[in-house]
């Protein structure tokens, strides 16, 4: 069988108010080059080498087996470039990753759609998923396993800052932090804002921004588990930038900037604000077009 290469981009989910329907891919990498083998091995590089070099616990062979328990053993090659634990979309392209693999040494015979359909089942929200798979900024709505799913901003030159603090923060742990139920203040000023934020991207409104990504749903709950993101809070509309969000549910935090902004007085403001000047920060922009997946003649 021939080998697979799949190339799924990082993504931050809600982009502050669109709790579990707006995600942003973004131009950092999972890149597997799969191949059948007589043993299952991972050679990983990059970013959390060891972690993605696991075989035990991995969530891109957990779908794959889960999916196609009579496929053949994969060999692995891997370079990765998304942090993990950091709400940066990790587990969304681990399990397309895995979804694509069955499918395609599985000979499962999926549509593209049930591939998507069947990875954000798997997630339990569409947003992450969503938006790997479109790219750009992806709106999206799921009711059992049926996606339904709508992609703005491809062409969008902003620049985008990811803040990473030092620990990782697991999504079961941040979803607990969240309330039962809202007020019906809260939810009228979030279907507002989250309005506003897909016109900002599909209009391309920078400033729209500042306003579009104020959340009462879920960011006042993650402070203290996420305190990059009222550290950082006060950059929003101010110079150089649009806004502040937490990244997915965190713990690192995404700011949109000016496309012609100076980098080092970007990094200079964001580890200013954070009172941390060690602070990691990763730019990047916009990741358009659908997840790159090719097959290699042997």
């Amino acid at each position: 069988m021939q080998p697979l290469t799949l190339r799924l981009p990082a993504t931050s989910a809600n982009l502050g108010p669109g709790f579990d329907a707006l995600g942003l891919a973004m131009r950092l990498y999972l890149n597997i080059e799969a191949r059948e083998a007589d043993e299952t091995s991972i050679l990983a590089s990059g970013r959390n080498a060891d972690l993605v070099a696991s075989l035990e616990r991995n969530l891109i062979l957990t779908t794959y087996r889960d999916l196609a328990p009579d496929a053949p053993h994969l060999s692995l090659t891997i370079e990765n470039e998304i942090p993990l634990g950091m709400g940066c979309g990790s587990s969304a392209a681990a399990l397309l990753a895995g979804v694509y693999l069955a499918n395609h040494f599985g000979q499962l015979g999926l549509t593209r759609q049930q591939v998507l359909e069947e990875a954000c089942v798997r997630e339990g929200h569409p947003d992450n998923v969503a938006a790997c798979f479109h790219g750009g900024m992806t709106v999206s709505s799921m009711q059992g396993r049926e996606v339904t799913t709508a992609t703005f901003g491809q062409n969008l030159p902003w620049r985008l800052l990811l803040a990473l603090p030092a620990a990782s923060l697991a999504t079961e742990k941040a979803r607990a932090l969240l309330p039962d139920s809202y007020s019906r203040a809260d939810a009228v000023a979030n279907i507002q804002a989250t309005a506003l934020l897909v016109a900002s991207f599909a209009q391309s409104r920078p400033d729209f921004l500042v306003r579009a990504t104020r959340d009462r749903l879920h960011q006042p709950y993650r402070g203290d588990a996420c305190p990059l993101l009222p550290a950082l809070l006060p950059l929003g509309g101010t110079g150089d930038f649009h806004s502040v969000t937490l990244s997915g549910a965190g713990p690192s935090v995404l700011l949109i900037a000016r496309e012609n902004a100076s980098k080092p007085a970007l990094l200079a403001a964001i580890r200013k604000c954070a009172g941390d000047p060690e602070l990691e920060v990763v730019e990047t922009t916009i990741h358009t077009g659908q997840t790159d997946i090719s097959e290699e003649p042997e």
